[in-house]
């Protein structure tokens, strides 16, 4: 067995509830932190767990009423671990087998990472916690070795195949120097979020992910950017400097799309092409889902549907196009309300007033944007000025719903003639301020919404990122497969990103733990436990181990390669 710090002893708990280990008079309480990893030695299992919460306890009330003097540090020594004595709840996460070897001692019986990449059945290596050690077990400090064991034998610095599997180190353990790996495949499977109170990085977190992805092939990417973080350099909150972008590190393998071509020109921005709407291209689903930020009745909205009935497509130009007795002509006509109509008419000249909305437009960009995708490069639409979410959300709503109904029909295809190039690409779509697409009256009636419940089958999946999940419908939250979380203060907030997650009550005190920067609580599908981790820098060795090389660099390289060729 291996020379671990021993730190406790299991004392009691349940399945249910978790376990409490009493601390060895040798460790000190104050190094204990909720979210260390630590490995319970069983009789017959191994349990892999994590520190839920931390306590002090005492044999005898007598000495907690009269406590030794304030200096007194002979005393304090003779108490502690005998009538005083530090305790920490546990909550198992994993356990693996193990069994005797030839000279009795306990070894493991197989690894994790190899029953996942060889195929071997699940019941051979770690697999989830069905029962408790017994009194007694001892608890270790969790060493390198058990993380390599859980989440990646092989450390990587970039994206590496270990098998048949995409892996990619998201950070590092907070107290250790070894990768924490996700399984990018895992990942793209199943729709995902990256939550976090403002200024806590989740745009860096997005690009970190998008990197591996877009590096690995896993997926083929559609980010709606609402503020232009993502395509292009971008200025750091933490450091003040400014990092690349997807654009500039994956070079034409990425390809940015703008609604606001000027933005784009005062920032030295060549855009791929220029995003246009048409007032022909906005249905009334779309102005649904702009009901709250409109302030729109639900008697306005209904009312939409009279003047498709009679005008169809050209529903909204002939409405911004109506004077008012024009209008209350109409609503005389077709039994709509004369004040709802009105107050339709005057918010919805809000949407026609942006400057990318047009009267009429065919789907040519659109069909672009889609024939990108199809091809599997990676598209990026900036809105420049139109950072607002009236904008963001109606822009998003049309495109998504297009590639909604192209994926619906690529899918049939696909299971009609089972042929592997008719298979559709797997594609994720990256919104922001989810909540507003996500929330409990938007999430039943809006594209996001099915994408989140159904999508997963026809090969398209969610990345959302709020700094609010409890805005998020609670349906939706359960279905999301990976969730990368940041530091939250708001008690809603804490209780939304544990919605689904069996024991999620057990690991609430991890998010209020982790620091306010480059660090994050991640869990679900795509790794083998949760796990809280120091994310990885967003800077120049990133940059080089996505393959990025700078002009100098390449010029280097050219150098050396000619060197290497002709000689001095």
């Amino acid at each position: 067995m291996r020379d671990r710090q021993r730190i406790g002893t299991v004392i009691q708990g349940s399945l249910l509830e978790g376990l409490t280990a009493k601390l060895e008079p040798s460790a000190s309480v104050e190094s204990m932190r909720v979210g260390n990893f630590v490995v319970i030695e069983g009789q017959k299992k191994q349990f892999f767990s994590l520190i839920t919460d931390v306590a002090l306890g005492a044999t005898d009330e007598q000495v907690l009423l009269d406590p030794p003097a304030g200096a007194d540090d002979f005393a304090n020594a003779v108490l502690a671990g005998t009538s005083t004595f530090g305790t920490v709840k546990i909550a198992p996460m994993l356990m693996l087998d193990a069994e005797p070897s030839p000279d009795g001692r306990l070894q493991i019986a197989d690894c994790g990472l190899q029953s996942r990449v060889d195929g071997q059945k699940e019941d051979q290596g770690l697999r989830p916690v069905k029962t408790v050690p017994s009194h007694f077990s001892p608890v270790y400090e969790a060493d390198e070795d058990d993380f390599l064991r859980v989440f990646q034998e092989d450390t990587v610095s970039g994206v590496e195949r270990v098998g048949k599997k995409k892996f990619f180190e998201i950070g590092k353990p907070l107290n250790m120097e070894v990768p924490v790996c996700m399984d990018l495949e895992r990942f793209v499977e199943r729709s995902n979020g990256i939550f976090g109170k403002s200024g806590t990085g989740k745009s860096f977190l997005a690009r970190l992910m998008l990197s591996g992805i877009i590096k690995s092939r896993a997926a083929v990417n559609l980010v709606f950017d609402m503020h232009s973080e993502y395509g292009w350099e971008t200025q750091s909150e933490e450091s003040g400097h400014f990092v690349k972008g997807l654009r500039q590190l994956f070079g034409p393998q990425v390809l940015s799309y703008t609604l606001d071509p000027e933005s784009a020109r005062n920032r030295n921005v060549q855009p791929d092409g220029v995003v246009v709407i048409g007032l022909n291209q906005i249905q009334v689903e779309d102005v649904a889902l702009l009901q709250e930020e409109l302030n729109l009745t639900s008697t306005a909205v209904e009312s939409s549907y009279l003047l498709v009935d009679r005008y169809r497509e050209r529903w909204l130009q002939e409405l911004l196009n109506m004077d008012a007795e024009t209008l209350r002509d109409f609503a005389r006509e077709s039994g709509a309300h004369p004040e709802a109509m009105a107050a339709l008419k005057r918010k919805l000249d809000l949407i026609g007033r942006l400057g990318f909305i047009k009267e009429h437009a065919d789907d040519s960009v659109i069909d672009e944007i889609v024939r990108s995708i199809e091809s599997g490069r990676h598209v990026i639409l900036e809105f420049g000025q139109y950072d607002n979410p009236r904008a963001y959300i109606l822009v998003a709503n049309i495109i998504t719903r297009r590639i909604h109904d192209l994926y619906r029909k690529k899918t049939e295809r696909y299971q009609q003639t089972k042929k592997p190039e008719d298979r559709p690409r797997q594609l994720m779509i990256t919104i922001e301020e989810a909540h507003k697409f996500l929330n409990p009256v938007a999430a039943r009636q809006t594209i996001f919404g099915t994408i989140a419940r159904e999508m997963r089958k026809y090969f398209v999946t969610l990345l959302v990122i709020d700094q609010r999940p409890s805005g998020i419908d609670a349906e939706v939250l359960s279905q999301i497969g990976t969730k990368i979380t940041a530091l939250l203060s708001d008690e809603k907030d804490i209780e939304a990103v544990f919605t689904g997650v069996s024991g999620g009550g057990r690991l609430k005190a991890l998010l209020a733990a982790l620091d306010p920067r480059q660090q994050a609580l991640v869990l679900g599908y795509a790794v083998p436990m949760p796990v809280e981790v120091r994310t990885r820098s967003y800077d120049e060795a990133f940059y080089r181990a996505m393959g990025h090389r700078d002009r100098d660099e390449q010029r280097r390289e050219a150098e050396k390669a000619r060197t290497e060729l002709f000689g001095e």
